[in-house]
């Protein structure tokens, strides 16, 4: 039996039992009452015959041969690509660069009157003959000067037409030339275009402004510049087929799109058609099922999320995972139960008393898990009411579902004790109509007044519902589950407690100790997000089992004498550090929750008693830390740390005989810094920038609290 136990103890240690089995029942449980809202009817027909009613398509799918059709017709209308060679352009537009520089050399050594002709044949003559250069002269020069490309392939008679020209005029057609060739080039020129490139650049020449003779001159040179320069690009082409096809959007046949109508003819494609999306007798359709199964498999992937950032935050356990999985079976099986009375004349579903699952889930845990699963019970209400027709969502119901829901966890704010939830009710009492009455306003349809007064009746009687069941389940799961509702502590927060009776009238300095603390705790778990309702009622109890021996604490110790002066400090140490304990001991005796039991165990830690440890010291130099110390465990929650804190400072604070603002922010430091660093808050949740925080925030309480006895400085010199 031992072995079992612990075998089962290692369960619910394992993150998988905790979250993913109780996500798996609850996926099973959603699949089991929507599997007959999903799942299709088959036909057995026949091709050419007549279609004896209108049949819809039950799921969205892709008719991939209609696709592939479209998909080869947008290849073929690619037309080939072309990629343009740079290097080509470049050499074309600098063989124009050379030509003209070396007519301007050429004009240079002509008005200089040497010519490299003359030299060669006077090799003798001191000095060359000055003579001007013929044209004949200055066309071997440029025949030297150019490369064989140009000189071969342009005639004489272009040179000698270019050599006539001015400086000037050269300057002018370069110009010219080099940018029509530019722009050539730029557009890219095939084997099939080589030609009427050439003469679209002829014809920008002739139709531009400059002189005839300069057109004369330039326009031979357009057929040698102008070559091919781009060519068939087989990557670029497939890659451009590609984008086609990827452009072409699928064919889909969607949920609830009209196949054949009645009396239609089933031709050979609607046939096709039938047969892809299932509703034929040799293929019957299971698609439904499978988006039924993808689609609960979110949701409670959703829902998994969310236990696993509650168990992130320290807040996840067997009663947590327990009440989300019971709230979610009754607020289903209670759509599915009023879905069977559902026609889409009735609206019966206004009646569901849907905010039920909201209202217990901000109660018991939080308001973001409450609005997440508010939304999934919505999706799943559409789902549950859609007339068990495959393939559609009643949309309608989930927005109705959804705003009642998101009205009761809004209006169920400040909660002082349970008639909060009856008014959380009445507001969704008036959201619920309003929302009949704009379905009413939106509808084709017309409604009298007795219809509207029937829904919106329906419309209050799923809020008030709302509001009773809550107020009755509510003490299953704090009592049966052990859950600590808000509610459960406001109830344990009233003075009238028996344990908080017995504190003021036994330990009254403990008393009023308590609640300062509890004002401070309260405050600071707020700062940092923490549960400040809870810190407040553990504060409350935190001391209590300080009842059992109240003299022995200074607080208590009005008008009598210290008895501790008459202990050993060993002894004095046991009294004190009991008290925790004493007090856990009475809070199980009464029933209270684990949560605040906990606190009180650990609002100390494993602290040192530093005042009895000393003082042993001195009598006893072999005294063991350790008798002096807090058995523990250290606190394990923010709450926890920051109440261990609070305590601390609120004592040492309350010593303070003229409390400035210095001294209380060196005491909260000091209190913060010495936890620290003995290790009391490695067991915590809370991180140094929240101890920051609570720093701060404690510091500014305390200087209200005492601003009316701070003495300042200023004060002090007037």
């Amino acid at each position: 039996m031992a072995k079992i136990k612990r075998f089962f103890e290692l369960l619910l240690r394992l993150r998988w039992f905790t979250i993913i089995l109780p996500m798996i029942a609850l996926g099973v449980f959603i699949f089991i009452l929507t599997i007959k809202n999903v799942y299709t009817e088959t036909y057995d027909i026949e091709k050419f015959a007549q279609a004896k009613e209108t049949i819809r398509s039950p799921v969205t799918v892709e008719n991939k041969q209609e696709t592939n059709r479209k998909v080869r017709e947008a290849i073929s209308s690619v037309e080939d690509q072309y990629s343009i060679d740079e290097e080509i352009s470049e050499e074309r537009l600098a063989y124009v660069d050379e030509l003209f520089d070396a007519l301007s050399k050429v004009d240079e050594e002509s008005k200089d009157g040497r010519s490299a002709v003359d030299e060669d044949s006077e090799n003798n003559e001191e000095e060359s003959s000055k003579t001007l250069l013929t044209d004949r002269d200055k066309v071997l020069r440029l025949d030297e000067l150019l490369s064989d490309d140009i000189s071969n392939n342009i005639s004489n008679s272009t040179f000698i037409s270019l050599i006539h020209l001015t400086e000037k005029e050269r300057e002018e057609g370069q110009l010219l030339l080099k940018k029509s060739i530019e722009d050539a080039f730029e557009a890219g020129i095939r084997t099939s275009n080589l030609q009427k490139a050439q003469s679209d650049v002829k014809q920008t020449i002739e139709f531009s402004q400059l002189d005839d003779s300069i057109q004369r001159a330039i326009s031979p040179l357009v057929d040698f510049i102008i070559v091919e320069n781009s060519f068939f690009d087989p990557e670029k082409t497939s890659q451009v087929e590609k984008e086609a096809a990827n452009n072409v959007e699928p064919v889909i046949i969607r949920a609830g799109d009209i196949i054949v109508r009645e009396g239609q003819t089933i031709t050979n494609e609607l046939y096709e058609e039938l047969k892809l999306v299932g509703l034929l007798d040799a293929e019957r359709n299971y698609y439904p099922i499978i988006g039924s199964i993808i689609l609960i498999f979110l949701i409670v992937s959703v829902i998994g999320y969310e236990m696993h950032h509650l168990d992130k935050n320290h807040l996840l356990d067997r009663r947590m995972t327990t009440s989300i999985l019971v709230i979610s079976i009754i607020v289903i099986a209670l759509m599915k139960i009023v879905s069977l009375f559902y026609t889409q004349e009735s609206f019966i579903y206004y009646a569901v008393p849907i905010a039920t699952g909201s209202l217990l889930l901000k109660l018991l845990i939080n308001e973001r898990i409450s609005l997440v699963l508010a939304a999934l019970y919505a999706l799943i209400g559409s789902i549950i009411f859609n007339g068990e027709i495959p393939g559609t969502l009643n949309i309608e119901t989930g927005i109705y579902f959804l705003f009642s829901q998101l009205a009761a966890i809004i209006f169920l704010a400040n909660i002082r004790d349970r008639l909060t939830i009856v008014r959380a009710g009445i507001g969704m009492v008036f959201i619920n109509v309003l929302l009949i009455i704009l379905f009413a306003f939106l509808s084709f349809e017309t409604y009298d007044l007795f219809e509207l007064l029937i829904q919106g009746s329906f419309g209050v009687a799923s809020a008030l519902l709302s509001a009773v069941l809550t107020i009755g389940l509510l003490p299953f799961f704090e009592t049966a589950l052990g859950i600590l509702s808000d509610a459960r502590l406001l109830t344990l927060g009233n003075p009238n407690h028996p344990l908080l009776r017995k504190l003021l009238t036994e330990a009254p300095g403990t008393y009023h100790h308590s609640i300062m603390v509890a004002n401070l705790s309260e405050t600071a778990c707020e700062a940092i997000g923490a549960n400040g309702l809870l810190a407040r009622v553990g504060a409350y109890y935190h001391d209590v089992g300080k009842t059992v021996q109240p003299h022995y604490f200074i607080e208590n110790q009005i008008s009598i004498k210290n008895p501790h002066d008459n202990l050993e400090p060993k002894e004095s140490a046991d009294i004190i550090i009991a008290h925790p304990y004493d007090g856990a001991k009475m809070l199980k005796d009464h029933k209270l929750p684990s949560e605040i039991i906990d606190i009180t165990k650990q609002h100390h830690g494993t602290t040192l008693l530093k005042y009895f440890f000393h003082k042993e010291k001195e009598q006893n130099s072999l005294a063991s830390e350790i008798d002096f110390r807090y058995p523990g465990p250290k606190p394990q929650t923010k709450e926890a740390a920051v109440i261990c804190i609070c305590d601390s400072v609120e004592a040492a604070v309350r010593s303070l005989k003229e409390p400035t603002e210095e001294k209380i922010d060196d005491i909260v430091s000091s209190i913060i810094n010495e936890r620290l660093m003995d290790g009391q808050f490695n067991e915590s949740p809370i991180t140094l920038r929240e101890l920051e925080t609570v720093h701060e925030t404690i510091c500014r309480t305390l200087k209200g609290i005492f601003h009316s006895r701070i003495q300042y400085p200023e004060e002090e010199e007037s």
